[in-house]
């Protein structure tokens, strides 16, 4: 059941059930952090595997002290107070009050406060940490409207909370607080360049996907569609294919002339609208039953981009950029 009803999704994640939820990155699938027996709903209810851990969200900075075991970093409270409530998950040693469910067994934990009001007075009115991975099957284009919810999820979730679509589109970025220097395991809503600036040095960024995760959304394939995707910045791929009914376009920002099926990210070259769109369009395409193939060009490499590039190298089947 999709509704606006907030009392009512607080109500059963205090009960011990899962929801959907909206945040300004994706939709979330949620439960109770602190409870067991609720994340391990969430781990059956999307088939993910048991090894790639979970962000939890909190509402309010001093949550912190339930969450984390140990004393927080000078560069923990830096980008915190810099980019909370937002798109930025920050990773700290974990308490004992956190179930190792929800962290894969590792001694550490990803914490995000999103920026979303209806997602912050979900988390006020519940007065619980929230464990959201996205909410979709694993693997899969992550959700930005309720609608793709239920139509993933059906009626294995008793309830999505509508709070439109998502803004950014994009999730969070994730940062390890627990080295110096810091260092970014995920690209995501907070670019590079704002991290770099806040913190006053560029930290060291995790340059590869992995099979055995520190921090959620690192596997080498993952935000796929069922439909074969080609990554290219080689303008010969298009031209190769103009015409083709079969096949559709996902481009930054100009359109290929005479090509019948294709989406632009951002006619203004804007990177966050580019982001906001890419799931969105990725999951229209993937649901269009005469479209057999999706060509997406590659992104600028410049604030947000980076980000948009590697959600698209692990959506898809070939990678053919240089």
């Amino acid at each position: 059941m999709i509704g606006t009803d907030i009392q009512k999704a607080a109500a059963l994640l205090q009960a011990g059930e899962v929801i959907g939820m909206p945040t300004e990155t994706v939709y979330g699938l949620a439960g109770n952090a602190l409870n067991a027996q609720a994340v391990a709903k969430i781990f059956a209810i999307k088939k993910r595997p048991t090894f790639d851990p979970l962000i939890v969200h909190i509402f309010d900075l001093s949550q912190i002290e339930l969450l984390s075991k140990s004393s927080l970093s000078e560069s923990f409270y830096v980008l915190a107070n810099r980019f909370w409530p937002g798109p930025l998950t920050l990773v700290v040693e974990k308490s004992d009050a956190v179930p190792d469910i929800v962290t894969s067994g590792l001694s550490t934990v990803g914490i995000r406060m999103p920026a979303h009001p209806m997602a912050q007075q979900l988390l006020r009115l519940c007065n619980l940490p929230l464990a959201a991975p996205s909410a979709n099957p694993f693997g899969y284009i992550s959700p930005v409207t309720a609608e793709h919810v239920a139509r993933q999820l059906g009626d294995q979730v008793p309830y999505i909370l509508d709070g439109g679509r998502c803004q950014i589109g994009l999730e969070s970025t994730i940062v390890d607080c627990t080295v110096s220097p810091v260092r970014i395991l995920r690209k995501g809503g907070i670019s590079i360049d704002n991290i770099s600036e806040a913190l006053g040095y560029k930290p060291d960024v995790q340059t590869h996907s992995t099979d055995n995760p520190r921090a959620p959304g690192m596997l080498s394939s993952h935000y796929a569609p069922c439909k074969k995707l080609i990554l290219t910045d080689k303008e010969e791929v298009f031209h190769r294919n103009i015409g083709r009914e079969d096949t559709a376009f996902l481009l930054f920002t100009t359109p290929v002339l005479g090509h019948p099926e294709q989406r632009i990210l951002s006619p203004n070259g804007s990177d966050a609208e580019a982001a906001a769109n890419l799931f969105f369009y990725l999951r229209e395409l993937d649901e269009n039953p005469h479209i057999q193939l999706i060509i997406a060009q590659k992104a600028p490499e410049h604030g947000l981009g980076p980000a948009i590039n590697d959600r698209l190298r692990r959506a898809a089947t070939i990678v053919d950029c240089k």
